[in-house]
């Protein structure tokens, strides 16, 4: 029995080694990926990988035969084009991009993704390709025209998205006046859509261009109503590694060629028709 002891014994602490060593091999590679430039390689390999929310229209979202479509997709393709280099699109939980991205999974986040202070803290961005702002998006049934407007009501908010951290930065704005003070969170922006014309909820927060596009889009277009709150208006750039400083640069580069040649331009009018936006 006292041997048996013994062996069981030095069975645990061979597992709890195992354990300690394979977890810090991965901190190794979370970290190796999280700071290494990956341009040489990824070049080499001829395609990178971006991370996006496939349901964020007119940015990135599948057409109903199951194309991936998108002012973004077009953008990016574009930009890497220029450097014969191949775009590979990951649906991922978006909530989780920038782990996704420190971990190697995908290369970049390009879907609409906002640069604020606190994201930058964790990931590197391009130079703003696109503003963009938050709304209010309710049925006109409801008459709601302002954010007070929403008080003891419920909202709806994509969870991880830019409204969120604006909704949970800015409580005194719109947070502090709905129900509970707590709004209900999506995994997207279409479940949110289903909820109001359900009236589960009275107003979506939600991305300008996302809201639009979706709209105009309705055959009930109609019944929709947007209101204009006193949230900061938002840059739309591309997330990346800290330590991936040449993609940095061959992304700005890129983007700066692209207006400069035009092509740009006929992304906003294939997209946005002639609802003027700013680069």
């Amino acid at each position: 029995m006292k041997k048996r002891l013994i062996s069981l014994s030095m069975i645990m602490i061979m597992l709890l080694g195992l354990a300690s060593t394979l977890s810090g091999c991965g901190q190794s590679v979370t970290k190796k990926a999280d700071t290494q430039d990956t341009w040489a390689k990824m070049k080499k390999r001829g395609t990178v990988v971006v991370g996006l929310d496939d349901s964020f229209v007119p940015m990135g979202f599948r057409e109903k035969s199951g194309k991936l479509v998108g002012y973004d997709i077009d953008l990016a393709r574009a930009v890497f084009k220029l450097y014969g280099i191949k775009v590979s699109f990951q649906t991922i939980d978006w909530s989780m991009n920038a782990t996704e991205l420190r971990n190697g999974t995908i290369d970049l986040i390009w879907n609409g993704y906002t640069k604020n202070p606190e994201r930058e803290k964790v990931v590197a961005f391009s130079n703003t390709y696109l503003k963009n702002k938050q709304v209010l998006v309710s049925l006109k049934k409801n008459n709601i025209n302002s954010f007070n407007d929403m008080t003891g009501k419920t909202l709806g908010v994509q969870s991880g998205s830019s409204g969120y951290e604006s909704l949970e930065n800015n409580p005194t704005l719109l947070k502090n006046k709905i129900a509970k003070k707590t709004p209900v969170q999506y995994d997207t922006f279409n479940n949110a859509f289903l909820d109001l014309n359900a009236g589960r909820i009275q107003g979506l927060l939600i991305d300008s261009v996302y809201a639009n596009y979706y709209i105009k889009h309705e055959s009930n277009s109609a019944d929709y109503h947007e209101t204009q709150g006193t949230f900061e208006s938002e840059d739309f750039a591309v997330g990346m590694r800290k330590g991936d400083k040449t993609m940095r640069r061959k992304v700005n580069a890129g983007l700066k060629t692209l207006k400069a040649n035009g092509t740009l331009a006929k992304i906003n009018k294939k997209w946005f028709g002639n609802q003027k936006v700013e680069n």
